[in-house]
């Protein structure tokens, strides 16, 4: 079966305008493909354009601090690979004199560079004759080999790349990955592909058997469980306090409003909050005034958080217990701390009520 020359004519014609696409380098196809993990195109093309501006070369964002990095990736989630691109960085000026290793293999070795990241790079700025497999080549493949086992299970992995590498074409392989890819987004989509449209649908097993959207076949969902938990806007001179995160874990060196979560030891949200502002802060507070509830949703869990205005009970003095560091900041300075998404929320509530009064 060689359904690649049907396909490479088509990513000839149809290739999607993308920004990183505009100047092949490697530094712009590792952003890139850093930035699409977990993350649709859509979503990317605005962040990518503004990283480029602010960090137009590897050196300058080598440069910079971590904490810029983290404001300019604000918004984007899975905060672990900015701080993982900010070490790569430092990583390839002061051991590579600023240039990329040509080799996948190579590759791998550096921070939040995995099989796929380390291929797509070499293939497509390199030229080196490796596939990549990643959500949308990994769905092609499914259907078009009509894969029957889970694609995440270890021998569905195993089978798609494969797959991958069997039909791989000498010299031509960052074309293909990337042919791959534009199919699985614009034709071969999740939900209702557009088989009577794809260019190799005369290839498709699943569509010849009318399994497509049967395919890729997936592992069962596990219940994500759901917290409760409360923060505290503390106050104090017309300023507020925020606490920095440890640099590794969720949302590691963003900051936030202190808090914690609900355990089953906790009578309340109000007592649950009194504990972990004791434990993070070694402080005790008044609460005055709930100040909204949010919601969002995380990979592995979801949460439902409740801001209270406090303030510090007199003679309170805070201190970065289990925390990496405290602010007192005011309000229209917020901006410049750079946050996860919930913390965001409140900190705009908190910046308009200071404009509004």
């Amino acid at each position: 079966m060689s359904f690649v020359s049907s396909l490479l004519e088509w990513y000839q014609k149809n290739a999607r305008e993308l920004p990183w696409r505009s100047q092949v380098l490697a530094y712009r196809t590792w952003i890139s493909e850093v930035m699409l993990q977990q993350t649709q195109v859509d979503t990317v093309i605005p962040y990518f354009e503004k990283w480029m501006e602010t960090f137009p070369t590897i050196d300058v964002l080598a440069d910079a601090s971590e904490q810029e990095v983290l404001s300019i990736w604000e918004g984007l989630g899975y905060y672990s690979r900015a701080r993982n691109i900010y070490k790569t960085a430092k990583q390839i000026v002061e051991q590579h004199d600023g240039d990329f290793p040509a080799s996948a293999k190579e590759l791998e070795k550096l921070p939040g560079i995995g099989r796929y990241t380390a291929a797509a790079m070499a293939s497509i700025a390199f030229g080196e004759d490796i596939a990549a497999v990643d959500g949308n080549i990994r769905r092609v493949l499914a259907r078009l080999f009509d894969v029957t086992i889970p694609v995440r299970s270890t021998e569905g992995e195993k089978k798609i790349w494969a797959q991958a590498e069997d039909h791989l074409p000498e010299g031509l392989a960052g074309d293909y990955n990337q042919a791959m890819m534009d199919l699985g987004a614009l034709v071969c989509t999740p939900a209702n592909p557009a088989c009577d449209l794809c260019p190799i649908s005369e290839y498709c097993l699943a569509f010849k058997k009318g399994v497509q959207t049967q395919r890729p076949v997936t592992m069962p969902r596990k219940q994500v469980p759901h917290l409760t938990v409360a923060a505290g806007v503390i106050r104090q001179n017309g300023k507020v306090l925020i606490a920095k995160r440890p640099p590794n874990g969720l949302l590691g060196g963003l900051w936030e409003f202190p808090g914690g979560t609900l355990e089953e030891s906790d009578q309340s949200l109000l007592a649950c909050l009194a504990r972990e502002i004791m434990e993070e802060l070694g402080a005790k507070i008044s609460i005055e005034q709930e100040f909204g509830v949010y919601q969002h949703a995380y990979t592995h869990f979801k949460i439902t958080l409740h801001a209270f205005l406090c303030s510090l009970i007199a003679g309170e003095n805070p201190e970065p217990i289990e925390c990496d560091a405290i602010a007192w900041v005011p309000s229209e300075e917020l901006p410049a701390y750079p946050m996860g998404k919930v913390d965001r929320q409140i900190a705009s509530r908190l910046q308009q009520e200071s404009s509004h009064g």
